[in-house]
C-alpha cells in the first residue's frame, strides 16, 4: 500500500512539491546566512516527495548524538523558520489535509498533509526515516 500511496502522491504533486523544495534550498544555499535553512529544505523535499512510510524524527534519535541543529541553535533557526515561513506552509498543508479529506478515498492522503504539515513548523535537526 506503502508503494501504491507514494506513486499516486507523486503523480498528483507531490513530484512538483518536492522539486520546489529542492529550487528553494538551492536558493538559500546561495547565501552563506540560509545553509542551515537549504538543509531543511532539501530535508522537507524528500520528505514530500515520498511521504508515505517515513516520519520526521529528531536527529539525536538517530545518530544518538546532539549536533548544532539539535542544541539551542536548531532551536533559534527553528523559531526564525518558524516566523518567516513554517506556519504559512503548515497552514496550506491543512488546507491540502481539508481538500483530501472531503473524500474517504482521500483519507491518507489528508493524513500525509497533516505529517508534512508538522514537518513544516521546525524541520532543522530532524531527519526522515523509512519504517518498516
Amino acid at each position: 500500500m506503502r508503494t501504491i500511496g507514494n506513486i499516486i502522491w507523486f503523480v498528483c504533486g507531490g513530484l512538483w512539491s518536492g522539486l520546489l523544495w529542492y529550487v528553494a534550498g538551492l536558493l538559500a544555499a546561495l547565501s552563506i546566512v540560509g545553509l542551515p535553512w537549504a538543509r531543511a529544505c532539501f530535508l522537507l523535499g524528500r520528505f514530500t516527495l515520498w511521504p508515505f512510510g517515513r516520519e520526521l524524527v529528531d536527529r539525536r534519535l538517530v545518530t544518538g548524538r546532539s549536533d548544532l541543529g539539535t542544541g539551542w541553535i536548531g532551536f533559534l533557526g527553528n523559531a526564525i523558520w518558524f516566523l518567516c515561513v513554517g506556519w504559512t506552509l503548515a497552514v496550506a498543508h491543512l488546507v491540502g489535509a481539508v481538500a483530501s479529506a472531503v473524500t474517504i478515498i482521500g483519507l491518507p492522503f489528508a493524513l500525509q498533509h497533516l505529517k508534512l504539515a508538522i514537518a513544516s513548523l521546525a524541520p532543522i535537526g530532524k531527519e526522515v526515516i523509512v519504517l518498516h
